[in-house]
């Protein structure tokens, strides 16, 4: 259901309107006094609409800009239905090997990633989805919401490539570019021992955007973790051959993709019960985790903002015409 409201972020502000009170008596002063000079020289008294006219104006002029000053504000919201016998986390690989693209006008993968995070996100708006991110630890950023502009928003300003940077004792793998650039799957454990679920989803299901580089994978320990919580996994690489990454427009020698990154999702699939897919099987993936997360009744409700739209420049502007009335009433 759509809800359209009304709020004043600064109430007090109307108060400038009482402003209008000085100029409106020194009119009707002037009104008077003129009125009485001609009545003493018997020239004609004004057309009412003479005098209604410029009175109307300032008021006018007065009204417009306390409503300015209150800073009106229309709010669009709406009610949308959630489940609450299902969750899901986007997890997102922010290691250095994330930065990897074909050519300087490639797309980066993490760039890739986001986006793939966004639409799998819009096509399950009935079910909560919380953000993380992996290196050697997995920190989460947002926990499941229904919100999807907060959902946005915490993709898009949170994460970035070591942003938050892994933590200490970081193992280095041959061919890694420096001691930040290795994923450690052995860290999704967590997810299933350290609260990043509520107790009431008996759905739960993690998909993990990532290009599989790791040096450090533990399949059958995250496997372990992953079915004691109930958790699905869907693995998702972003990864190509020929992608580099480049510092000051050059690929840096260090960096080499692993090829054998796709074994290391297959095994980790194969031990937590999931699939691997490929990004361009984003399809596919998408159509997994909606199998995962079945189908269940929306019971809860939360309230969901839509357009906001301020008021107070409009005010303003309306508020020249009357102002401009009088002026060009002056004149003559």
């Amino acid at each position: 259901m759509l809800l359209v409201s009304l709020q004043f972020l600064t109430p007090k502000g109307a108060l400038l309107a009482l402003l209008v009170l000085v100029p409106l008596g020194a009119f009707l002063a002037v009104s008077k006094r003129a009125t009485g000079v001609r009545e003493a020289l018997g020239v004609p008294a004004l057309p009412e609409s003479a005098r209604l006219v410029p009175l109307v104006a300032v008021v006018a002029v007065g009204v417009l800009l306390g409503l300015a000053a209150a800073q009106p504000l229309v709010e669009r919201t709406s009610d949308r239905k959630v489940r609450s016998d299902a969750e899901a986390y986007v997890v997102l690989d922010v290691t250095r090997s994330m930065l990897a693209r074909q050519g300087l006008q490639g797309q980066m993968r993490i760039e890739r990633a986001k986006r793939a995070a966004q639409q799998l996100r819009a096509s399950l708006p009935e079910v909560k989805f919380g953000i993380a991110s992996i290196t050697n630890r997995v920190l989460p950023h947002l926990f499941p919401s229904a919100d999807q502009d907060v959902f946005r928003a915490t993709l898009q300003k949170s994460l970035g490539v070591d942003r938050p940077a892994p933590g200490t004792g970081f193992i280095v793998a041959p061919g890694q570019v420096g001691s930040r650039n290795a994923t450690t799957f052995a860290a999704l454990t967590g997810m299933g021992t350290q609260g990043f679920f509520s107790p009431e989803a008996r759905k739960r299901v993690v998909v993990v955007l990532t290009d599989g580089e790791s040096p450090d994978v533990e399949a059958a320990r995250v496997g372990s973790s992953f079915r004691r919580a109930g958790i699905q996994a869907v693995f998702l690489r972003f990864w190509g051959a020929g992608e580099r990454v480049f510092t000051n427009g050059e690929a840096e020698p260090q960096y080499r993709p692993q090829p054998e990154s796709r074994a290391i999702l297959e095994s980790l699939a194969a031990a937590t019960g999931g699939r691997a897919f490929d990004e361009a099987d984003l399809t596919g993936a998408e159509r997994q985790v909606h199998t995962d997360l079945g189908s269940g009744k929306a019971e809860a409700v939360a309230s969901e903002r839509g357009h906001r739209l301020p008021l107070a420049p409009y005010l303003a502007a309306v508020a020249i015409l009357p102002l401009g009335l009088l002026l060009w009433r002056r004149d003559r």
